[in-house]
């Protein structure tokens, strides 16, 4: 994802994000950023979970 950019370009995305939002504001940030990454995982895990349930009935024997 990350394979064309360096370690120069790295710093610079994070110098610009650094003056748009403020020292203050970038945990606040990170932390929302990281819940919806989270979230996002969460659903997709119990979307897998649904779709797994009418597999397993299927299976077992009547």
């Amino acid at each position: 994802m990350f394979g064309s950019l360096g370690l120069p370009e790295l710093l610079v995305i994070f110098l610009i994000i650094l003056v748009v939002f403020g020292a203050g504001k970038l945990p606040q940030l990170g932390r929302g950023l990281g819940e919806g990454i989270s979230n996002f995982r969460d659903g997709l895990k119990a979307r897998e979970d649904k779709k797994q349930i009418p597999e397993e009935k299927k299976n077992t024997p009547a």
